[in-house]
């Protein structure tokens, strides 16, 4: 069956069928050409870039400008999956103008499909000005990596009743605003999994467990790609970054030992041209012993890529 654009009525009538839904992250255009190849639902251009592309500590540096460009480029990468543009920290928060405004960005400039926020109950009022504005919102409750320092770190959230009860306040906030779908981030998962039979609207799960209506991973960490640290909640399904390095080392190796580029890497010249080239020049420039280089071979065109 033909593949076609992931909406969001085709988010809910997967929750609806009890189907599970997809999402990776994805920050640039070959990233954006694989993942949406293997048949993801959602791209999430993350600010997680902030930490696994732009090497900082937290997700709090990273700038609307610094998200459009990478949202543009995921764009050009996407044929089918439903993009989704992260709104990175103080881009929202301030007042409900400037975040319709910010979110109309990701839309307008980025090519975005929908734009995700942090924050519950207490941000649903921004979530309900941006939906009205007509642009979808998806939610992100639990874990905000935005907020860690008030959170007092990178924990489990929703481990006592009361915590509970707030989770789901909070969800429930967000789905009345009018947010399509709530990711659940390091939330213990029968938490997770009673949020999300008391929504009509999706949950994406990142640390939720299985209960929730969908899952989502970081590129760089389910492909091993970013190794400082690996979450509990990952899972690695393959371990690039020593194949990189490798294959980085072996054309060290090569270079040192003048083993590339070989004649197949390399472009000639007519003999006859290379000598008239030669005896253009002074002198003077010319080296003492000229080398000959066999004739330019068929087929070849000259800057061509494979």
């Amino acid at each position: 069956m033909d593949r076609k654009k992931v909406s969001i009525p085709a988010l809910h009538a997967k929750k609806q069928r009890g189907e599970p839904i997809t999402m990776i992250t994805a920050y640039d255009y070959p990233g954006a050409l694989a993942v949406d190849e293997a048949g993801v639902d959602l791209i999430l251009v993350g600010d997680s870039l902030g930490m696994v592309v732009l090497g900082y500590d937290s997700t709090v540096p990273v700038t609307m400008d610094v998200m459009i460009s990478h949202t543009a480029a995921v764009k050009r990468g996407t044929k089918f999956a439903h993009i989704v543009g992260d709104m990175p920290f103080l881009s929202y928060q301030a007042d409900a103008h400037e975040a319709i405004r910010n979110a109309g960005r990701f839309l307008k400039e980025g090519g975005a499909d929908s734009v995700k926020l942090e924050g519950g109950a207490a941000m649903a009022p921004i979530v309900k000005a941006i939906v009205d504005a007509g642009i979808a919102v998806m939610g992100h409750i639990g874990l905000t990596p935005q907020s860690v320092s008030k959170l007092g770190g990178y924990r489990v959230q929703g481990k006592t009743a009361g915590a509970a009860q707030k989770l789901l306040e909070d969800a429930l906030a967000l789905q009345e605003a009018g947010a399509y779908a709530v990711v659940l981030e390091t939330t213990p998962d029968r938490v997770s999994e009673f949020v999300s039979k008391q929504l009509s609207i999706p949950t994406i799960g990142i640390g939720g467990g299985a209960g929730c209506d969908g899952q989502v991973l970081v590129f760089h960490d389910l492909l091993g790609y970013f190794d400082r640290f690996s979450p509990k909640h990952n899972k690695r399904y393959a371990n690039i970054k020593p194949i990189i390095v490798e294959a980085v080392k072996q054309y060290v190796d090569e270079v040192h030992a003048r083993a590339f580029p070989t004649a197949d890497n390399s472009f000639a010249i007519d003999d006859a041209e290379f000598e008239a080239f030669v005896h253009s020049v002074s002198p003077s420039l010319r080296p003492a012993v000229v080398p000959v280089k066999e004739g330019k071979r068929d087929g070849e065109e000259e800057g061509r890529r494979e």
